[in-house]
C-alpha cells in the first residue's frame, strides 16, 4: 500500500472523500451506531478482541455487538431516554462498555465517559454538568456514586445496590432489534469535559459531524489498514481513547482492542506479542516506559510493529531516534485537543519530510495559523497560539462549550491555548501551553525544547521544565528530573546537564535550578501537571 503525498492530497482534499463511506448523511439523517457497526454486519468481521486481568480473552462480532446494542437501546427507551438525554459509562475496558456506547449512540442519545480513577467529587460535577438521566457502572465504582446527590437511574454489572438495575437481567429481558434514531450532523452524539488548571471541568459537546475527522485521522494520521492488528492503548474514559479506540477503528469496519488491567512494559509487551498487534497508539509516558525497560527487553518485540504514534504530549526526538534505532518501528507525534479532535501530525498514511521534535503538518481538512496577543498571524520561526481557521477547515466540528459558548475564539480562530511555531518547510513546532512559556532575561523559551535536550542524556528518564519567578530575570528556567535506574543525583550530575542544555540551546535557556524527583506529577491520562511543580519549593 503505497501512501499518497502530503502536499496534493492536502489541497484537493475534501470531506466528500470520507462522507461517501457513511451509510447515511449529515442532512438527510445520520446514525452513530449505525455507521460503527450496522455498516459492516453479515461480514463475519470482529468489532472487538478483548482480554481480562487473569488472561481470560473474548471476541465481539459486529453481528453481535448490534443485538446487545438494540438490547441496550430497548432498555434506555423503556426508562423514556432517548434523542438527545445522556447516558454516562463509568466501566473498565470490558466488553460491555462497547455495548453501553453502541446502544447509546443507537438510541440517538449523548455518551458521557467517565474515568474510573475518578473520585465522587469529579464524577458528581461531570454528571451535573450533562445532566446525565442514567449511568452504568460495575460493583468496583458503584460506591462512588454513593454521594452523588439526585444520581441519575443506576444500572450495575453483577448486581450493585438496593434500588440499582441488574445490567445482565435488563439486557436479557429485551428484545435485540431496534430502530435506530436517525439524527443531523449538528446533533450531538458525545459529551466529553476537559479540565484545565483552574476552574471546574468545561463541557464540550462533539456533534456527529466529528465522524469525518474521526475516520480521516484514522486513514491519514494512524495509517489503520485492513490487515494491521490495532490497540489503542488510551483509555475510552478519555478523548483520545474514545474517539479513537472505539469510535474511530469501528467506524471504518476495523477490529480494537481491550485490555482490562493495568499497564507495565511487560504486559505490553506480552499483548503486543500474543495479539499479534502491528499499528500501536498511546501517550509519551507508555514509550518512555519502554524505553527505561532497555533494549534487551525491546528485542521481543523488535520488527512486530508496522507504525506507532503518540498523542497528549509532545513527543521528544530522542524518543522517536530510540524507537526507530531498537524496534524497527516510525514513531511519529500527533497532536489534538478534546475540543477539536487530532488536528497537527506527522502523518503515516501520508508521504511527507518528518522531523523529529516537530509537531508535524496539519491535517487534510483543517487549516492552522499561529497567532500573536493582537490576533494577528505570526512571521515563520516566531511562536504564538496555535490556531485553527474555522471557515477554511471543513473537519472542524467544535460548537463551544456547554454554557460558555463563546469562549476561546478569535474572530473566525479556534484558540488552542497551546504556544507553537510555523516553520520555514511549513511544519509546527509545539512550543507548550502558552501559561508555560518561560520569558527570562528578554528571552522567550519553550519548555519543550529544554525537556527534549535533558531527556537525551543517558541518565535521565523524564523530565519537566516551568518558569520560576526571579526579580532580576522576570522568570529563570528550574528543570525537575526523573533518573533512570542504576542513576544517583550529585551537583555533577546537574552541571552535566546544565551545560548540555547551554551548548544545544544557549546560554539564556540552560535550567538554573534542577530538583531531582522519584515521579513527575501527571494526570490520570498521563499528562504532567506542571501547575503542581510551580509550588515545589
Amino acid at each position: 500500500m503505497t501512501s499518497p503525498e502530503y502536499a496534493a492530497f492536502y489541497n484537493d482534499f475534501a470531506p466528500a472523500q470520507i462522507e461517501h463511506d457513511l451509510q447515511g448523511n449529515m442532512i438527510d439523517g445520520i446514525n452513530a451506531c449505525v455507521e460503527c457497526c450496522d455498516h459492516y454486519v453479515g461480514q463475519n468481521r470482529i468489532a472487538l478482541n478483548w482480554e481480562g486481568t487473569d488472561g481470560s480473552q473474548t471476541t465481539l462480532t459486529f453481528d453481535e455487538l448490534q443485538q446487545q446494542a438494540a438490547r441496550f437501546a430497548n432498555i434506555l427507551t423503556k426508562h423514556g431516554i432517548g434523542r438527545g438525554d445522556r447516558v454516562a459509562g463509568l466501566l473498565p475496558r470490558i466488553p460491555e462498555l462497547l455495548v453501553v456506547i453502541l446502544g447509546t449512540l443507537r438510541a440517538g442519545a449523548v455518551y458521557q465517559p467517565l474515568f474510573t480513577a475518578f473520585g465522587s467529587k469529579a464524577i458528581a460535577d461531570r454528571l451535573a454538568g450533562s445532566e446525565a438521566k442514567l449511568i452504568v457502572t460495575d460493583t468496583d465504582n458503584r460506591p462512588k456514586l454513593d454521594d452523588v446527590a439526585n444520581c441519575p437511574i443506576t444500572l450495575t454489572l453483577d448486581g450493585g445496590q438496593s434500588g440499582d438495575i441488574d445490567f445482565a437481567s435488563a439486557m436479557a429481558e429485551q428484545p435485540d432489534t431496534f430502530d435506530p434514531v436517525m439524527l443531523q450532523g449538528d446533533d450531538l452524539f458525545l459529551m466529553m469535559f476537559t479540565s484545565g488548571t483552574t476552574g471546574p471541568a468545561k463541557g464540550v459537546g462533539v456533534p456527529l459531524k466529528a465522524l469525518l475527522s474521526f475516520a480521516s485521522y484514522m486513514k491519514y494520521g494512524i495509517d489503520l489498514r485492513p490487515n494491521d492488528r490495532f490497540w489503542n492503548i488510551a483509555d475510552p474514559g478519555w478523548a483520545y481513547g474514545l474517539y479513537y479506540a472505539v469510535i474511530g477503528p469501528l467506524l471504518i469496519g476495523h477490529a480494537t482492542t481491550f485490555y482490562q488491567g493495568q499497564f507495565d512494559v511487560d504486559k505490553i509487551y506480552e499483548l503486543i506479542a500474543k495479539h499479534k498487534i502491528t499499528n500501536f497508539a498511546g501517550a509519551p509516558t507508555a514509550y518512555r516506559m519502554i524505553i527505561a525497560a532497555g533494549e534487551d527487553e525491546a528485542s521481543r518485540i523488535k520488527g512486530k510493529l508496522r507504525v506507532a504514534s503518540s498523542a497528549g504530549e509532545p513527543l521528544n526526538p530522542e524518543v522517536m531516534r530510540w524507537f526507530g534505532e531498537h524496534l524497527d518501528c516510525p514513531l511519529y507525534d500527533h497532536y489534538g485537543q478534546t475540543e477539536v479532535g487530532m488536528v497537527l501530525m506527522n502523518h503515516h498514511g501520508l508521504r511527507h519530510d518528518v522531523v523529529p521534535g516537530t509537531a508535524g503538518r496539519p491535517m487534510p481538512g483543517y487549516s492552522l495559523a499561529v497567532l500573536d496577543e493582537t490576533g494577528n498571524e505570526c512571521p515563520v520561526g516566531e511562536p504564538g497560539t496555535l490556531a485553527v481557521n474555522c471557515p477554511q477547515s471543513p473537519l472542524f466540528f467544535f460548537p463551544g462549550y456547554k454554557g460558555r459558548e463563546g469562549q476561546g475564539w478569535n474572530g473566525d480562530y479556534y484558540l488552542t491555548g497551546d504556544s507553537s511555531v510555523k516553520n520555514p518547510d511549513g511544519s509546527y513546532s509545539f512550543v507548550g501551553r502558552s501559561d508555560d512559556l518561560i520569558k527570562a532575561s528578554g528571552y522567550r523559551i519553550g519548555p519543550f525544547d529544554v525537556e527534549s535536550c535533558l531527556i537525551e542524556h543517558d541518565a535521565v528518564l523524564e523530565s519537566a521544565v516551568i518558569g520560576k519567578p526571579d526579580a532580576e530575570r522576570g522568570q529563570i528556567v528550574r528543570a525537575f528530573v526523573v533518573l533512570r535506574d542504576g542513576f544517583t543525583s550529585s551537583d555533577d550530575l546537574v552541571k552535566e546537564l546544565q551545560q548540555k542544555v547551554r551548548e544545544r540551546l544557549g546560554a539564556h535557556a540552560y535550567p538554573r535550578e534542577i530538583t531531582f524527583l522519584k515521579d513527575l506529577p501527571k494526570t490520570p491520562s498521563g499528562k504532567i501537571q506542571r501547575f503542581v511543580l510551580r509550588n515545589e519549593p
